[in-house]
C-alpha cells in the first residue's frame, strides 16, 4: 500500500484516455490541387517568403531546388521509441526517414557521426538499413541503444505490471541514506520527498528479475521524468533553477509520473519490438569520435547527421541530472563537456590570439566576434575546425559516389550572424565533396530555449556527394 493516497487504476484510466486520442491528420481537401503529392502545398511564411509545406512523410521523388524553403510538419515525433526521452535539437523522424529512403537501399550501412538521441538509427533500422551511431556522450549512446533494441514482449508485459506494483508500495522510512546517489548540489535540484521517491523507483528497477534490455528500457523511462520532478526549468537546455517560474513539485509526483511514463512507453516498445527487423543491427561503439572515426576507408553507404550548433547547446549540462541519477558520471562534467563539438569549455590561453579557418566568409565573421569577445570567437573557430575534421573522416569512410547529408542551423554569436551551413559547404568542397543540393527547413519546436538574439529559426539541409 502506498504512503500517498494515489491510485494505480486512476493513473491507468488517465493514460488510457491520453493514448486513445487520435493522431492529427492534415486537411486533405486543402491539398487536392496537387494530386501527385497530396500532402504538399505552397504557402507564405511570416517573412512573406514562399515556402513548401509538407505534412507527414516527405515524398521520395519530391523535386527540390537550391535555396528552396520547406515547412515540414511532423506527426511521428512520439511514435514507437522516438518519444521515449526529450532531447534538444533532435531530428523529427520524417526527415532522416526521407534521406535514408532516397539515398540508400535495404542492407546498406548508414552512419550518423553525431547520433544524439538515435533518431537516424531508429529510422535506419525500421527501413532495413544497418547503422552506426557515433557520439562522445555516454548518455546519448545509452539512450540510442535502448531506442534501437527490441525486447521480449511477454517478459515486458509481465515485468511492467510487477514494477508498477512495486512503485506504488512506497514508504520513505524504507529509504536508507546510503542508497541515495550523491552528486553536486543534489539537494538544491530536488526536494527531499522527490529524492526518496526517485531512489525508490531506481531501487525497484534494479530489484525486478528481467533481462538487461528490459531493465535498460525502464531506466530510460526513469530518466525521462527526472527533469520534470526537479526544481529546474523544464524547457531550458541549461539546467537552471529559475525562481521567477515558481515551479512547484508536489510529493508523490515522481511516482505518478513514472507510472504514467511506463504505461505510455510500454505499448510503444511492444509495437516497436513487433515490427523491428531481426536481421538488421544498430551499433553505438564506445571511444569513438566524429573527428576520428575508426572504421575503414570506403565503409559506409550513407552518412546523415544533425551536428551540434556552434555556441548553442551544452549537452552534458542539459542532461546532468539524468546522468547523475543513472550514475553514468558522479563528479564534475567538465572533462565530458570538453570532448563535445561546439563546447564552451575552453582555456583562456586558447583564445588570447585570433584564430582563422582559412574560409574567408567564416573568418570575416570570426574577426568581428573577436573584436567583441575573443572567447566566443575561439569557440566559433574551434567548432568549424572540428567540423572540418569530421568532413575529412566521413569523406574517408564513405564509399565513392555516396552521400553525406548534413542538417545544420545558423545562430548569432555576439549579435553576428554565424551561417554554419555556408561555412560547412565551403569546407566540404575543399575536402573533396561535391555540393549537390541545399535547401531550408523552418523550425517549429526544437526544445531549445536560448536568448532571442541567438535563436535558430531555420535548419539548412546540405547534400554532399563523394
Amino acid at each position: 500500500m502506498s504512503f500517498y493516497p494515489i491510485s494505480l487504476n486512476e493513473i491507468k484510466i488517465k493514460v488510457g484516455r491520453k493514448n486513445g486520442r487520435k493522431k492529427p491528420v492534415f486537411n486533405q481537401l486543402s491539398f487536392l490541387h496537387n494530386s501527385k503529392y497530396p500532402n504538399v502545398k505552397e504557402q507564405i511564411n511570416e517573412f512573406n517568403e514562399k515556402i513548401i509545406r509538407v505534412d507527414g512523410d516527405i515524398p521520395i521523388d519530391l523535386p527540390i531546388e537550391n535555396e528552396q524553403r520547406f515547412l515540414f510538419i511532423s506527426y511521428d515525433q512520439s511514435i514507437l521509441t522516438h518519444g521515449f526521452h526529450r532531447y534538444p535539437a533532435k531530428f523529427f523522424p520524417e526527415l532522416p526517414r526521407w534521406i535514408i529512403r532516397k539515398y540508400s537501399k535495404e542492407g546498406d550501412v548508414v552512419l550518423d557521426p553525431f547520433s544524439g538521441s538515435g533518431t537516424t538509427n531508429v529510422e535506419a533500422l525500421l527501413n532495413r538499413r544497418n547503422s552506426v551511431g557515433i557520439d562522445v556522450d555516454p548518455f546519448s549512446r545509452y539512450l540510442s541503444c535502448v531506442k534501437t533494441t527490441p525486447v521480449k514482449i511477454n517478459q515486458l508485459k509481465e515485468a511492467h505490471e510487477v514494477l508498477l506494483e512495486k512503485i506504488m508500495d512506497f514508504h520513505p522510512s524504507r529509504i536508507k541514506e546510503q542508497d541515495i546517489p550523491e552528486f553536486p548540489y543534489r539537494d538544491n535540484w530536488f526536494n527531499k520527498e522527490i529524492v526518496f521517491e526517485l531512489t525508490h523507483i531506481k531501487q525497484s528497477i534494479e530489484e525486478i528479475k528481467v533481462d538487461r534490455k528490459i531493465k535498460d528500457f525502464f531506466r530510460i523511462c526513469f530518466s525521462s521524468i527526472i527533469r520534470a520532478v526537479s526544481n529546474a526549468d523544464d524547457n531550458c537546455t541549461r539546467t537552471v533553477i529559475r525562481k521567477k517560474l515558481n515551479k512547484t513539485v508536489y510529493p508523490s509526483e515522481a511516482l505518478t509520473r513514472f507510472a504514467e511514463t511506463i504505461l505510455t512507453n510500454v505499448p510503444r516498445m511492444i509495437e516497436f519490438s513487433k515490427i523491428c527487423p531481426k536481421d538488421v543491427k544498430s551499433e553505438f561503439p564506445e571511444n569513438q569520435d566524429a573527428r576520428k572515426i575508426s572504421y575503414t576507408d570506403n565503409y559506409f553507404d550513407l552518412a546523415v547527421t544533425s551536428p551540434p550548433y556552434a555556441n548553442a547547446v551544452d549537452y552534458p549540462r542539459t542532461h546532468q541530472l539524468e546522468i547523475y541519477w543513472l550514475e553514468i558520471e558522479r563528479g564534475s562534467l567538465t572533462p565530458l563537456k570538453k570532448r563535445h563539438v561546439g563546447t564552451e569549455s575552453v582555456y583562456a590561453e586558447e583564445y588570447r590570439d585570433l584564430h582563422k579557418t582559412g574560409i574567408d566568409i567564416a573568418d570575416n565573421v570570426i574577426e568581428k566576434i573577436y573584436s567583441k569577445d575573443p572567447r566566443r570567437a575561439f569557440i566559433a573557430y574551434k567548432y568549424l575546425s572540428d567540423m572540418r575534421d569530421n568532413l575529412n573522416e566521413v569523406y574517408r569512410t564513405l564509399k565513392i559516389g555516396k552521400y553525406y547529408i548534413i542538417v545544420v542551423g545558423n545562430n548569432k554569436i555576439r549579435n553576428e550572424l554565424f551561417e554554419n551551413w555556408k561555412y560547412i559547404m565551403a569546407m566540404a568542397e575543399l575536402t573533396g565533396f561535391k555540393v549537390e543540393n541545399y535547401f531550408a527547413s523552418e523550425i517549429i519546436n526544437h526544445f531549445i530555449k536560448v536568448p532571442r538574439e541567438e535563436r535558430i529559426n531555420t535548419d539548412w539541409i546540405v547534400v554532399l556527394r563523394k
